[in-house]
């Protein structure tokens, strides 16, 4: 199986900003496993803010923090490849920070709106939606990044609710948002389950036997 077909479709590596940083990145003594690390860093550190205050700074900050994860997520595999920079044990570094940081971030937001049963139900069909994809790869297949819920999408929803509820909680002290995302996310990553499950068994069943 190639590299590229096991690497997910990011428009935003083809971006300028993204290439200038990950060249710049590329030429100091930062590896991209470090890289890795610094995404669960941040995603702990908006995991913190957002159990830690429902205020709107907190919830801007684990706003924030979402979106430096990611960044690290896109440069990690870029100063790797393009780079040339890449290690035998990247591959760990490249899906274990991940589910880590999943997990951290979609945890905290359930207790942080006292119902800690659907941030750990986001945290596990999140990691199962990454299984899936990984369990692909692992018998001959392209892994499968298709949503409606993949990392990306799962980012983006709670990123929303964080800054929705940095407006709505100085004025309806409510916490609906981020409920609600948390529900998206969950029922989303349901379906992308069941959407990679079957694209799974359809792939598998039109294998040629020797």
């Amino acid at each position: 199986m190639s590299e590229a077909a096991n690497r997910r479709p990011l428009k935003s590596r083809s971006s300028g900003w993204a290439r200038a940083l990950a060249v710049a990145l590329a030429r100091t003594a930062i590896t991209p496993n470090e890289i890795s690390v610094a995404s669960v860093v941040f995603a702990c550190g908006g995991a913190a803010a957002l159990i830690g205050s429902g205020a709107p700074w907190a919830l801007l900050t684990c706003a924030a923090c979402m979106q430096l994860r990611l960044v690290c997520n896109l440069l990690d595999g870029m100063v790797a490849v393009e780079g040339g920079k890449g290690s035998p044990v990247g591959g760990l570094y490249n899906e274990i920070p991940d589910r880590i940081a999943d997990a951290a971030l979609l945890v905290a937001a359930g207790y942080a709106v006292r119902v800690p049963w659907l941030g750990w139900c986001a945290a596990l069909l999140a990691v199962a939606t990454a299984y899936l994809r990984a369990l692909g790869g692992a018998l001959g297949l392209p892994q499968d990044f298709r949503g409606p819920m993949a990392k990306q999408q799962r980012m983006a929803v709670l990123t929303l609710a964080c800054v929705l509820g940095a407006a709505e909680a100085p004025m309806w002290h409510s916490d609906y948002a981020l409920r609600v995302g948390l529900g998206v996310i969950a029922a989303g990553a349901l379906l992308t389950c069941l959407t990679r499950t079957r694209a799974l068994a359809r792939a598998l069943g039109t294998r040629v036997r020797p």
